[in-house]
């Protein structure tokens, strides 16, 4: 066993949206930085999810802009996936990003070391190699930013075969005829969207009595009916009991009417994560831990000085985005330097499907249950000029007030690209400016964005 010394400054154990720009921050900040990571640069984001889904998501919106050509005045005649293509482009593209983390860090003098790391008393970390070799490493500080993977449920264990995750799903073995889906998150339901692209018959099953359950049920119902438009089938208010393997699978499934079997080629877990955090010597070490998840303060600290977590390893939401916030938070807590801490009300969540989904901020049924006093505008796509142009008239931008101060408490968005707009709206948010002051700021036109504006007009006319 080798033993590397003098001590490193600060170690960080992941090199996803976490565990790269904490590197990153660390050594634009002055420490000596060394990344443990086992698998490809930039972790389950760039490599098995944000990324990879959003380049197989492109392909299959301009395959259908191509297919609707008649409606936008030119003839496009047999427009077909080349489903080779479609995926290994999306793999180049997660390779390429990888591969900028890589440069990135030897721009920055970031030293990169292979393997899985194990974190042991005094400080020290020890690293398994692919090959079996082990060296130890030693810090000031050590972050532990290894992120998280697909779960399953007990029942219907995945088996890369009948039963796919995400990974399945990115890289399939073969294109099914049909799938059920199991989990209308945001993973579940950008897959059912993309695969029912490709032509395969979709069935969405949700637990839940909506679709995307987090978002705004204005949002869920617009999603929901967008989707059956393409041809999928949505069933809310419906637990998986079972599935039974064989050539094809059958699912049980409790829904309101009574008990339903459902039929396809294979089924898509898509229920949730698990952290992965059982490997790292936490418990040895008297980590406190709530179930599988790190506890830290709000500067990221451990109860063991010098151990630090940030992103799905922790209590707060599994966002690539609130991965990368909290690294740099943290970092600067490290370095002694005053920061703004990670503002968790006003955290916007996406998803890709077409049309979008964006929000951030309340949602109308939980000020209702704070019992805020609250007023609401809306604008819908169809009024927008540029909206209508394009051919983009499904969705709609909803903005959510308080009753007296006026200041903009949520905002929710379906439409066209409205995942490019979300971000100015969350400056809002966190700036606390109100309705009036938005219906009164001077948006391009002609824009989606004008749809903003719009929504506070109307509100601040009732």
């Amino acid at each position: 066993m080798a033993e590397n010394k003098p001590q490193n400054n600060l170690i960080v154990i992941g090199s996803g949206p976490g565990g790269y720009v904490a590197a990153l921050e660390a050594a634009k900040a002055g420490f000596s930085v060394t990344v443990v990571e086992s698998a490809s640069l930039g972790g389950v984001c760039l490599n098995w999810g944000c990324i990879p889904t959003k380049a197989l998501l492109k392909s299959v919106q301009v395959m259908g802009h191509g297919r609707e050509g008649a409606a936008y005045g030119f003839s496009a005649e047999n427009v077909a996936p080349d489903v080779e293509r479609i995926f290994t482009r999306s793999r180049e593209v997660a390779a390429n990003m990888s591969k900028d983390i890589d440069f990135l860090f030897n721009k920055a003098g970031v030293q990169l070391v292979a393997g899985s790391g194990r974190i042991l008393p005094d400080k020290r970390v020890e690293v398994t190699a692919a090959d079996g070799s082990v060296s130890v490493l030693q810090a000031e500080h050590i972050i532990v930013a290894t992120g998280a993977r697909p779960t399953s449920l007990p029942f219907a264990p995945v088996d890369g075969e009948k039963i796919w995750c995400s990974r399945q799903a990115l890289m399939p073995p073969f294109i099914p005829k049909s799938m059920a889906v199991i989990g209308s998150g945001a993973v579940g339901t950008e897959f059912a969207y993309f695969y029912r692209c490709l032509g395969v018959e979709v069935t969405l099953i949700e637990f839940m009595d909506r679709v995307l359950p987090l978002e705004d049920d204005d949002v869920c119902a617009q999603v929901g009916r967008s989707l059956r438009k393409m041809g999928v089938k949505v069933m809310t208010s419906s637990a998986v009991q079972s599935v039974e393997k064989g050539d094809s699978c059958v699912l049980t499934v409790k829904t309101k009417k009574g008990e339903e079997r459902i039929e396809a080629e294979v089924v898509l877990s898509a229920v949730g994560v698990v952290p992965n955090t059982e490997f790292l010597g936490l418990e040895q070490l008297g980590v406190e831990m709530n179930r599988s998840k790190i506890v830290v303060d709000s500067s990221y600290r451990t109860n063991v000085e010098g151990i630090y977590a940030i992103g799905d390893v922790i209590s707060t939401p599994a966002l690539a985005h609130v991965a990368s916030a909290e690294a740099v938070a943290c970092v600067e807590g490290i370095a002694g330097h005053e920061h703004k801490p990670v503002n968790y009300d006003t955290i916007p969540a996406c998803t890709y499907i077409s049309p979008e989904v964006a929000s951030a901020g309340l949602r109308e049924r939980e000020a209702v249950a704070r019992g805020i006093e609250y007023r609401v505008g809306k604008c819908q796509f169809a009024a927008n000029g540029k909206a209508v142009a394009a051919g983009e008239k499904d969705g709609f931008v909803k903005v959510i007030c308080d009753a007296d101060s006026g200041k903009l408490l949520g905002v929710h968005l379906v439409g066209a690209n409205v995942s490019e707009m979300i971000g100015g709206l969350v400056l809002a948010l966190d700036s606390g400016v109100t309705a009036d002051t938005l219906s009164h700021t001077v948006f391009p036109h002609p824009t989606m964005s004008e749809a903003i504006c719009d929504a506070c007009k109307q509100l601040m006319a009732k």
